[in-house]
């Protein structure tokens, strides 16, 4: 095939993928610009729910085996909530605990599952208040649970799921397929003209030397963001891919070894994951639903790139407390490693406070590629007609 069949064909891919997957890329960015500061702004919109209230004198902030024993106790001795299934410690001294609850039964196949989410002061030990987080709404405690939900599952579940993977996949398209459109000879004065933006008295030259320039700079990124998307949303296709160069995590569930003793309780449990990373921060506990099921919990080491929980994941026997499978991103294989940059990368985590501003505004970029790769193909339109 010539040169010209194939850049018409590239040039139509590049085009229809925009005009079908253009309005999708909007609401993920703009959604993905939002959540990229989500803890913050979610404690800013309900300080009454997820802030700690004012320590009483000489009172010190601490988060301990005994202390996360205690909110457990509590919650599980008042019948409006029972053990809970995850606890979430609080990271800071304005932080709460978090505690998570299960919705009976399985979410559809076009809903996303429900968690009630309880939480608990740090000080006081009592109920601040509670959430349905996955649920969509307006108001203030649930805005940021539809924002995160309306970006990963279009508010439909695994098929919205399903959906977001599959434009992942198109931006991948859109992103490389621009890149092979933008290339110009291999002269300074092309690769001049083709970095430039102008208007020379035309609106239509601005936006297509506009939508060519911001999508050369554009595209490394949009390849990144495309490829962690499909990672999160349609892994089956992608850890594949670097299982073919490298090893990934291992995710099979795990049961108990330990056949003797009682199950051990959750300050025990943190207890024994503070003795294997004494530095770190524990960050989340999963208890055991069943009789045979491990504790789940997740630290975070000092010097992670992924900030929040963190991504040291620790299985621990939960009778003997003796580790049945460690995930270390530190120690970790190069593809186990690869794929945990992926979330940090996705979100701008990986850089800190300027990795997430940057993330923020480039979520308005796919807005102005759609305005301005519509109004190219209108006029061209037009033209041909």
């Amino acid at each position: 095939m010539s040169q010209r069949p194939s850049k018409w064909l590239i040039s139509k891919l590049h085009l229809y993928a925009g005009l079908w997957f253009g309005a999708l890329f909007v609401l993920l960015g703009l959604t993905g610009s939002a959540i990229a500061w989500m803890p913050e702004l979610d404690a800013w919109l309900n300080p009454t729910l997820l802030q700690a209230s004012t320590p009483a004198p000489g009172q010190v902030f601490q988060v301990t085996p005994r202390t996360l024993q205690a909110v457990v106790d509590t919650l599980a001795a008042d019948p409006a909530y029972g053990k809970p299934a995850q606890l979430n410690p609080p990271a800071d001294a304005r932080d709460v605990y978090v505690a998570s609850y299960r919705q009976p039964g399985k979410p559809s196949t076009f809903s996303q599952a429900i968690v009630r989410q309880v939480m608990v002061d740090p000080y006081t030990l009592q109920v601040k208040g509670e959430r349905d987080w996955g649920r969509f709404g307006l108001t203030r405690p649930l805005l940021m649970s539809g924002m995160f939900h309306l970006h990963r599952y279009l508010l439909s579940g695994d098929v919205g799921k399903t959906i977001t993977g599959i434009s992942g996949v198109a931006l991948l398209l859109m992103a490389l397929s621009g890149i092979y459109l933008w290339w110009p000879r291999l002269q300074w004065s092309a690769i001049r003209r083709a970095l430039t933006v102008s208007h020379g008295g035309s609106w239509p030259r601005f936006h297509y030397t506009f939508h060519k320039a911001a999508g050369f700079f554009a595209a490394p990124v949009l390849v990144v963001i495309a490829f962690s998307g499909m990672y999160f949303n349609l892994p089956q296709l992608v850890v594949p891919l670097v299982d073919l160069v490298s090893t990934v995590p291992d995710t099979a569930k795990l049961k108990n070894v330990a056949q003797d003793g009682a199950l051990l309780d959750a300050g025990q449990a943190m207890a024994a994951a503070q003795l294997l990373y004494p530095q770190a921060r524990v960050s989340r506990l999963v208890l055991p639903a069943k009789q045979d099921q491990p504790y789940e919990i997740r630290v975070r080491q000092p010097g992670e790139i992924a900030h929040g929980d963190g991504a040291t994941r620790l299985t621990l026997d939960a009778r003997s407390g003796l580790p049945l499978r460690i995930r270390d991103p530190f120690t970790a294989p190069y593809g186990e490693r690869f794929l945990g940059w992926q979330f940090p990368l996705h979100s701008g985590q990986a850089f800190g406070v300027a990795g997430r501003t940057f993330i923020t505004v480039f979520g308005l970029m796919p807005l102005l590629f759609l305005l301005t790769g519509t109004l190219v193909w209108w006029k061209r339109r037009r033209r041909g007609k």
